[in-house]
């Protein structure tokens, strides 16, 4: 599945979730898309940095299906 993204200056595009991961670790993407709409780094909370434990729903629970 691909995911839609912002790079920092701006550009789109679409990446697989694991460059998706690599990206958000380099600090090289400005917002992307989730079902609910667009999530922007350091605003929304994000799975897997650290902090306080994500307590919404596993929307990737039935992605595979």
């Amino acid at each position: 599945m691909m995911i839609r993204v912002m790079y920092n200056d701006g550009r789109f595009d679409a990446v697989k979730q694991a460059i998706l991961d690599q990206l958000l670790e380099k600090n090289r993407v400005a917002s992307f898309k989730r079902m609910s709409g667009w999530a922007v780094v350091g605003r929304d909370p994000l799975r897997g940095t650290g902090g306080v434990s994500y307590q919404g729903p596993d929307r990737r629970e039935h992605a595979h299906a």
